[in-house]
């Protein structure tokens, strides 16, 4: 039987992007994000929040570090991956996501916590582990090399 594992969230970061290289060279980022969703409780809707540990790997990452704050939103999708360890004794595990594309949302607001959009206008998408092997254009657009074939040429940027 075949098996799907696929998570797309939109939400708010906790933190500022924690940017760091790994001995390869490859950049890696952890965020947190707050993704909020309204239930109804009896009579009343409430706002119930889920905090998800993120990792963002190569120039996804850096792209975060460099755009990124806490506040802003953005939006999420990868997979799910469990880390598992133990520590005293204790085996321990926790569920996180791994990034494969990262757009973010809102608009430039003069810098900090408020979101931030593509140097140019428009909302900067990134995507990939591996994005870091294939340089971004002038559009803050990111591929990963993966089934889709790429990117867009510069002639035929969709918007």
């Amino acid at each position: 039987m075949a098996s799907f594992n696929r998570v797309v969230l939109v939400g708010n970061l906790t933190r500022d992007p924690e940017l760091r290289y790994i001995p390869s060279g490859s950049a890696v980022s952890e965020i947190g994000l707050a993704v909020n969703d309204r239930v109804k409780k009896g009579d009343q809707w409430v706002d119930e929040t889920t905090f998800v540990d993120v990792t963002l790997w190569g120039r996804t990452a850096e792209v975060a570090n460099e755009y990124l704050s806490k506040g802003s939103s953005v939006l999420i999708e990868g997979r799910l991956k469990l880390d598992s360890w133990e520590k005293d004794g204790q085996k321990r595990s926790k569920l996180r996501v791994i990034a494969e594309k990262m757009q973010m949302l809102g608009g430039r607001e003069g810098g900090g916590g408020g979101g931030g959009g593509a140097a140019r206008g428009g909302n900067r998408v990134a995507s990939g582990a591996r994005s870091s092997q294939q340089p971004a254009d002038d559009y803050g657009s990111y591929d990963d090399g993966g089934p889709s074939g790429g990117g867009f040429p510069d002639d035929e940027i969709p918007f």
